[in-house]
């Protein structure tokens, strides 16, 4: 019996439509997302079947915690009222590693993530609510307005508009001005760049530190990692794409440093930055460009991109062992940030 030659076929007779190698996820984070559905790209449809999904529970993250809560308002360029809530530890622990070396506590502005089209106030708040057991940081977070009800400049200039806020309450609150961190995760994350960016230019309120978590930095989704991870998953090069177009339309022209952080031209006199990514994910190359733009305007950054990590997944499983020292890891830059600041 003759065997029959096989013919391999040539590299030129690939798909066009073949999705690039990429990272693969970490094995444990893996084997947690085998337990979930396939999220769909993101949709005008699929948007409004999300959105109710993707609030945050403040009861479940506040449990155990001795924590006070006060609810306000801040008012938004247009006069539009922000929903506002401080959170602040119910007593100072002299054991804290926050033990004020100044006229008060470190505070930080949280941004949620959720695209700029889903979230509140409330979403991925365990974050942050870790450095204030940590550090004794007061932590306010704002009801900034979602694309597509509003689009352009609008959403950074309410998170804007909350750092404003802080810093003007700062003594009632208790609040060092000087140690003031802004931070967010993923469209938080590139919120938080874009109200820094506004803060250097309008020459105030003063940041300290700003904490970018995976940020969602840059409109035009054009790097290797975008292109990396398409279809099914946490977050796709697709629902990015459905998320910036809602933000500012179908062809957008002239986009604002301030909106998308990696188009400005000019990264020097930043606060410190603490930016970090996973190799699997979508945001990988805009975050690794960013940090590598801040150092070459002469900036302090420091860069984590975590081996296998999936877009978000410190805030999706906290437990595994690569979410926790990521969230370690942060902790430990702020201590050391917030001490000598």
């Amino acid at each position: 019996m003759t065997a029959r030659p096989v013919t391999a076929r040539p590299a030129t007779a690939r798909p066009a439509t073949t999705r690039p190698a990429r990272p693969a996820v970490d094995p444990e984070l893996a084997a947690l997302l085998d337990g979930m559905p396939d999220l769909p790209a993101l949709s005008a449809e699929s948007l409004l079947l999300i959105r109710p999904y993707a609030v945050g529970r403040p009861a479940t993250v506040l449990a155990g915690r001795a924590v006070r809560r006060r609810e306000t308002e801040v008012a938004a360029a247009d006069g539009t009222s922000l929903p506002l809530t401080v959170r602040s530890p119910a007593e100072q622990d002299a054991t804290q590693d926050a033990a004020p070396s100044g006229p008060g506590a470190p505070a930080v502005l949280w941004l949620h993530g959720g695209g700029m089209v889903m979230g509140d106030r409330f979403s991925q708040l365990d974050i942050p609510l870790e450095w204030l057991d940590a550090l004794g940081s007061v932590v306010v977070t704002v009801d900034y307005r979602l694309a597509p009800e509003v689009t352009g400049t609008t959403i950074v200039e309410d998170g804007y508009r909350a750092l404003v806020w802080l810093a003007d309450h700062a003594a009632e609150l208790g609040v060092d001005p000087d140690r003031v961190v802004v931070a967010g995760t993923s469209a938080g994350g590139g919120l938080a760049a874009g109200v820094v960016l506004l803060a250097r230019d309008r020459g105030g309120p003063a940041v300290a530190a700003q904490v970018l978590v995976c940020p969602m930095l840059d409109h035009r989704s054009a790097t290797t990692s975008a292109r990396q991870f398409t279809g099914p998953g946490v977050w796709s090069l697709e629902s990015n794409r459905f998320a910036w177009s809602a933000v500012l339309g179908a062809q957008p022209a002239d986009v604002p440093a301030s909106v998308s952080p990696s188009v400005a031209a000019d990264l020097a006199g930043l606060p410190a930055a603490y930016l970090d990514a996973g190799s699997a994910e979508v945001f990988r190359d805009e975050v690794v460009d960013y940090a590598s733009r801040i150092w070459a305007a002469g900036g302090q950054a420091e860069l984590h991109v975590w081996a296998g990590g999936f877009h978000g997944f410190d805030a999706l499983f906290p437990d595994a062992a690569v979410s926790r020292a990521a969230r370690a890891s942060r902790l430990g830059w702020l201590r050391r940030v917030l001490r000598e600041g």
